[in-house]
């Protein structure tokens, strides 16, 4: 049977960020990741030298803990990690959705899974330039016909400099029939410092500035809400 290496199961609380940004959501945050951002801010999720800090759980596990949490009161969950997409949520999605629970995943898109179809919402997240990191869009591509049988699809994409910025419309001009959403990246991921809020601001403000200027008016731009809240906490 299907074990989910899980890395931390938390909520309900909003969600931060992207196309379901202020919704009340529970969160499965997967242990283990095919990416090494050079800025990631969950390697405690990524990083196999955390792998002792990870969970196995069945399925039916994973879903007893997420209807103790919303005390079985229907709620959004949200599949996260490292890359949820490197394991098989299929049957937990199920269990919940015979609930009446909705899923989200979000993913680099770097792995296709035929469960993206059963997601209420699916976010692929290609990961710039900064990150260290390349797309292969052939894969990139087949995550987006893997989530044809979702309720929505959409791209979300983390900017630090112009060089992402300019990424960021060359990879909305390969797939335009994604929304769009766009978010300021934040340099600073230590739980234990304190965040510049007014550093974060002056970010997002330069973003939309720039998207303005250039009469780009494609993306929706909003910043990592669950930082401008409560910093870099985990489980929040």
């Amino acid at each position: 049977m299907t074990t989910l290496r899980i890395a931390e199961i938390f909520g309900p609380t909003i969600q931060g960020e992207g196309a379901l940004i202020g919704e009340p959501t529970l969160f499965v945050r997967a242990g283990g990741c095919d990416y090494r951002c050079v800025w990631c801010d969950s390697m405690h999720a990524v990083d196999s030298a955390y792998r002792h800090t990870w969970t196995a759980m069945k399925p039916e596990a994973v879903w007893a803990e997420l209807r103790r949490l919303s005390g079985d009161r229907p709620v959004t969950v949200s599949l996260s990690g490292g890359n949820p997409a490197i394991q098989d949520f299929g049957p937990l999605i199920a269990l919940g959705r015979a609930a009446g629970y909705r899923f989200a995943c979000e993913t680099q898109g770097s792995v296709a899974r035929p469960w993206f179809s059963d997601l209420d919402t699916l976010v692929l997240s290609p990961k710039p330039p900064s990150s260290g990191e390349r797309v292969d869009w052939g894969t990139f591509a087949d995550c987006v016909e893997a989530g044809r049988g979702a309720r929505s699809t959409v791209m979300k994409i983390v900017v630090f400099d112009g060089a992402d910025y300019a990424w960021a419309k060359e990879a909305h001009a390969r797939h335009p029939e994604l929304p769009l959403y766009l978010q300021p990246g934040n340099p600073e991921v230590d739980p234990q410092t304190p965040v510049d809020s007014q550093a974060l601001a002056d970010r997002l403000g330069w973003l939309t500035e720039t998207a303005m200027a250039d009469r780009w008016f494609a993306p929706r731009i909003l910043p990592q809400l669950h930082v401008l809240i409560w910093g870099n906490r985990r489980g929040v």
